[in-house]
């Protein structure tokens, strides 16, 4: 029986183990698509005469959080156009940056407050307090 709960034990790692890697390889490569996508944005507008306003800038700004991998391993990739319209760029990329943070630091607290009542749950139902 002990033998079994181990095996158990180890498949439930090697699971939980393989879906962390396989979560890390898609946000690189996310990541990677984002920055290429982000070049081929900056190499176009760069041979346009029009300069970058208020919806490249928030588009720009939400993904500019997605090139960290590009730029940790050395991969130049523009984050923000200098030829730009100005306050409507710098509009839209703050709030580009804002809503992605909101939408993935949103996202995680509620995993973590959902996590909470989960557990919460299970200590209710795995130890009952009984009446006296």
């Amino acid at each position: 029986m002990f033998a079994m709960l181990t095996q158990a034990k180890a498949a439930t790692l090697r699971a939980r183990l393989l879906t962390s890697l396989r979560r890390l390889l898609l946000i690189v490569a996310l990541g990677f698509t984002i920055g290429w996508i982000l070049n081929r944005a900056a190499t176009a507008l760069d041979k346009g005469d029009r300069p970058a306003g208020f919806v490249h800038g928030l588009v720009q700004g939400a993904l500019m959080p997605m090139s960290m991998p590009n730029l940790a391993f050395g991969i130049d990739v523009p984050i923000y156009a200098a030829k730009n319209t100005g306050r409507s760029y710098k509009l839209g990329y703050t709030t580009g940056v804002n809503g992605c943070g909101l939408i993935f630091f949103g996202a995680f607290f509620w995993r973590l407050r959902h996590l909470k009542t989960r557990v919460v749950q299970f200590k209710a139902t795995a130890f009952p307090i009984e009446k006296l």
